[in-house]
């Protein structure tokens, strides 16, 4: 039999230890990174046992009478041990359901992690929705650049990126989080959106993880033209944010500072660089304009899944 249990504050280096050798290791499944919003979401992560042997856990929270696979991720479902087996991971699928009804919830909305951050196969969750009738009810449709087989640049990039290096534009890393998040700011507004994160906790983020977030920037005489923060796993770079202004789109700036990060990701011994969905109102829109971007730097699809398990 696997139990349920909800986490607690004294078992955060259990959690971080067992997420650090699972077969999805994120660094957003940390603690550090979990909580450092709490403020925004009531926190109800699931850690699940076989006797005394941690085989599972389940980044979460809860809204109402949903249990959500953390409100606070793009993604993020049950984080599996690397010795786990098909069979284990339905009991531990029941033991959730069971949880969920007991606690008096009447659903479930699972996101499943996508098969880029595997370090094993590790898809028996699916298995295991299915089994358990749960519907898909949202896709989104993110862009991912495969390093090793990759789509060429569009002509239309080259140019753009040609025309940033005869300005003599050069990519840094930099640590300004509040000029960053100005010039993010207006990025967004144009589009009616807004910066999830504040500098703030951009720069606690920063200081939990440096290892694993990264800033890079193209400057022209003190003037900030293009930025993009980027999230690095493990064979994985992603985009959280880009953003440029007028000056930058005028040279190419933020063309020529993606180009140089792909490039380097590949140096690097990465395998993927993930560009983040494209898709709105529970992705029933696809921004045409914002994957045609992508696209043109040789991404391709790979969808992000949620479902939803009644449990009334």
């Amino acid at each position: 039999m696997v139990a349920c249990t909800k986490y607690s504050t004294a078992s955060k280096i259990t959690w971080d230890d067992f997420v650090k050798h699972s077969k999805t290791p994120l660094f957003f499944f940390n603690r550090d990174f979990l909580e450092y919003h709490a403020d925004r979401f009531e926190d109800c992560s699931l850690m699940f046992y076989e006797g005394e042997c941690l085989v599972a856990v389940l980044p979460a929270s809860a809204h109402g009478k949903e249990l959500v696979s953390h409100g606070g991720l793009t993604y993020g479902g049950l984080i599996l041990s690397s010795k786990i087996r098909a069979e284990k991971v339905l009991d531990i699928f029941s033991s959730l359901v069971d949880f969920a009804k007991l606690n008096n919830f009447e659903r479930i909305i699972y996101k499943s992690v996508p098969y880029i951050f595997y370090k094993q196969g590790a898809q028996e969750d699916a298995y295991a929705l299915f089994r358990h009738d749960a519907t898909l009810y949202r896709r989104d449709l993110s862009s991912v650049v495969y390093l090793n087989n990759r789509m060429p640049l569009s002509k239309g990039r080259k140019w753009l990126i040609a025309r940033a290096k005869k300005h003599s534009l050069t990519a840094t890393t930099s640590e300004n989080w509040l000029q960053f998040y100005d010039l993010l700011t207006v990025s967004l507004g144009k589009h009616s959106a807004k910066p999830v994160h504040t500098p703030e906790e951009l720069k606690l983020l920063f200081s939990f993880f440096p290892e694993n977030i990264s800033l890079r920037v193209v400057e022209k005489e003190g003037a900030l033209l293009a930025a993009t923060l980027l999230f690095k796993f493990d064979g994985v770079t992603h985009t959280q944010y880009m953003a440029t202004n007028d000056q930058g789109k005028e040279v190419g700036a933020l063309d020529y500072l993606i180009e140089s990060c792909i490039e380097e990701s590949k140096v690097l011994g990465d395998e993927y660089f993930s560009f983040g969905v494209s898709t709105e109102e529970q992705g029933l829109y696809l921004n045409s304009g914002l994957i045609s971007q992508k696209e043109s730097f040789g991404a391709r699809g790979m969808v992000v899944d949620f479902y939803e398990i009644l449990s009334k």
